[in-house]
């Protein structure tokens, strides 16, 4: 039953619309894409910036949120069992999969406030869907589904490159972009993400 959902799911992932709710830095975020036969309407977007050596800005990547109801409440939304995505796609050749995978990690980390071990095991199978070289343009569909979990889908692909069923990676994942983040620039996406300002 769960493959014959999975399959499905895969069949119908992300159809956008052909109207763009925002460009951000050049990328086109579509108002609204499907997942399955659930409709999701863009939440927020915003980039992903860093400092280089302390002083120059770049920006790493785009990052749009789709639910099924917009939604202002950070733990609403990371506790929330129903579908929803997160888009990202790379601006800069400076972010390499190493480095995404080494973010994420301090992600997890800040996300599960130091806890990981119980989901470690996730977290090395969801960082493996990263492990192939990163470039500037690539797009990375970060997908939750109740029925099947946690999907990464990369450049439109129609198969995903990891499944992992269950909430609790979700939450620790969506927590990432989402939760209290020590980085000042990772709280300001946040804010972006949740629909409070975003830049373009």
């Amino acid at each position: 039953m769960l493959k014959a959902v999975t399959l499905g799911l895969l069949m119908v992932l992300a159809t956008v619309t052909f109207s763009h709710a925002l460009t951000i830095k050049g990328v086109d975020l579509p108002d609204s894409l499907t997942v399955g036969d659930e409709t999701l309407v863009l939440n927020g977007a915003g980039v992903r910036v860093k400092k280089i050596a302390g002083l120059i800005k770049k920006d790493l990547y785009v990052a749009g949120l789709y639910l099924k109801n917009k939604s202002a409440d950070a733990q609403q939304i990371v506790d929330a069992d129903e579908t929803m995505m997160l888009r990202i796609q790379i601006v800069s050749s400076l972010l390499t999969a190493e480095r995404f995978k080494e973010a994420t990690l301090t992600g997890f980390a800040e996300s599960t406030k130091g806890n990981t071990a119980p989901i470690q095991k996730e977290i090395d199978l969801f960082l493996n869907a990263f492990s192939d070289k990163i470039k500037e343009g690539d797009l990375f569909e970060i997908v939750y589904t109740k029925e099947v979990g946690v999907q990464v889908f990369k450049n439109g692909a129609k198969e995903s490159t990891v499944t992992i069923p269950g909430m609790p990676l979700k939450k620790a994942l969506f927590g990432i972009w989402l939760g209290e983040r020590s980085e000042d620039a990772l709280k300001k996406l946040a804010q972006a993400l949740l629909g409070e300002h975003a830049a373009k």
